[in-house]
């Protein structure tokens, strides 16, 4: 049963007595154990079971006593022009509260709960993403073909916990050409099509210093300069991230940067070598912790690639709503353009929102259930570490909440999960616009989720 003490994150340890608190996901270890250190080719994990499916315990809520208490949280002028909210009992799917809740809003950010569930779901927890390396048609050519890892690292100085490393794969190379000296390395970035940018992005979102990269099947650390996470703000991310790549990996091979061009793999060619990324879960798990925008939309792609699709944002966001519809979830209430939820393009109802987490603590689709283990808990862990904070009554959800925020000029989203004081496991979406401070909005927002915790209704 999905419980406030699972989101938390205490784990407890039959035989001895002491409590050992951990941060979920992959900003310390990744729950459930640490995240691998060596991005060499091994078996495939077999994932076990984190979460159990939500059983009707606890008491139900009332959903008159839910609007009577909702009511004037979700109407505070706060929050904005336009809110739209849904309220769901997990166990018996009853809605609880509704307003303009079949409506599609901007998501900002709470997009990516799509993202990870159909990309979990398609390729499965334990898919691992390879970055290979062959040989091209000229002696000592080296061809890079990107797979789609956004995790990738130059060496151990990684971003990513367990990240795949060129150094490694490297070295492979040079095993696999024995006397033969690498001349020059060319980058394969042909898995990925159309553009790389997305309509509906803002212009200062991308490189050099914004929230994402360019959408390239090849980067290191997301696209970014130095494998850095700056928690409240944009990195410095390289203009080009596949050939930045491809120079990272011709100073490994002691190749001139000078070398490296774009080209495709000749067919048939040579393995040289292969790294792999980490689990998918793991990725998902950072994607969601800490609203990764550059792994998302990568993430997205592999939703497309699994279903036969384009690898572009068209495929990605076609795919992803497929998927949806799959699960038997209302998917045409998503107008997508990206995996992240970036473009002010995107719309999401409450409805698709909460009826996806509550599928996913059911466990009617078990590969889904990962998204949980990722998303922050509140006044604990990624985006949500500082939230929940004020007013005071606000601070009654720390550790119990656990949901996916989302923030654009305007736009102030959250959807999640959480127990009531009466043992009952809710799932919840807020869509705010229109508000004109981000800082009373956020405050405002955390009410609702705050109230439900302590409903008793």
């Amino acid at each position: 049963m999905l419980i406030s003490l699972v989101s938390a994150g205490l784990v407890l340890f039959f035989g001895l007595v002491f409590l050992v608190v951990v941060k979920p996901g992959p900003v310390k270890n990744v729950l459930g154990g640490t995240a691998t250190t060596s991005s060499t080719v091994t078996a495939d994990p077999t994932p076990s079971a984190v979460l159990a499916a939500a059983t009707e315990s606890g008491v139900a809520p009332d959903a008159a006593k839910v609007k009577a208490a909702l009511d004037p949280l979700v109407s505070s002028a706060a929050l904005g022009s336009e809110v739209h909210v849904s309220v769901v009992d997990v166990a018996s799917s009853d809605v609880l509260y509704a307003r303009l809740a079949d409506v599609p809003s901007t998501p900002a950010s709470t997009t990516k709960l799509l993202t990870a569930a159909t990309a979990l779901a398609a390729r499965g927890p334990a898919y691992r993403i390879s970055t290979t390396a062959v040989a091209g048609s000229a002696s000592g050519e080296v061809v890079l073909v990107g797979g789609g890892d956004p995790t990738l690292s130059v060496n151990a100085k990684a971003l990513f916990p367990g990240a795949a490393r060129l150094d490694e794969l490297a070295a492979q190379v040079k095993t696999a050409l024995g006397g033969v000296k690498p001349t020059r390395v060319t980058v394969d970035t042909s898995l990925f099509s159309g553009p790389e940018t997305a309509t509906g992005w803002a212009s200062d979102d991308i490189a050099p210093l914004g929230q994402v990269a360019r959408v390239q099947s090849l980067m290191t650390d997301g696209g970014r300069v130095k494998p850095v996470h700056n928690e409240h703000g944009g990195d410095p991310r390289f203009p080009d991230p596949a050939i930045a790549a491809g120079q990272s990996f011709a100073k490994l091979l002691g190749v001139p940067t000078a070398t490296v061009k774009r080209g495709k793999a000749p067919a048939g060619a040579a393995a040289l070598g292969e790294v792999r990324s980490p689990p998918l879960v793991q990725i998902t798990d950072w994607m969601l912790a800490q609203s990764d925008n550059a792994v998302a939309e990568v993430v997205a792609r592999q939703v497309a690639l699994a279903a036969g699709r384009p690898a572009s944002f068209d495929g990605a966001t076609d795919a992803i709503i497929a998927k949806l519809k799959e699960f038997g979830l209302p998917g045409d209430e998503a107008d997508l353009y990206d995996g992240s939820g970036l473009s002010r393009n995107n719309g999401i109802s409450p409805t698709l929102l909460t009826g996806l987490l509550a599928l996913a603590a059911r466990g009617d689709q078990p590969a889904t259930t990962g998204i949980f283990s990722g998303l922050p808990v509140a006044g604990w862990s990624g985006t949500l570490d500082e939230r929940f904070a004020r007013p005071k009554a606000n601070q009654v959800a720390r550790g119990i909440v656990r949901a996916k925020t989302g923030t654009l000029s305007g736009v102030n989203t959250m959807a999640g999960q959480l127990t009531t004081a009466d043992g009952r496991l809710l799932a919840f979406a807020i869509m705010a616009s229109g508000s004109a401070s981000a800082t009373t909005a956020k405050a405002a927002l955390d009410r609702v989720p705050a109230r439900l915790v302590i409903c008793g209704c």
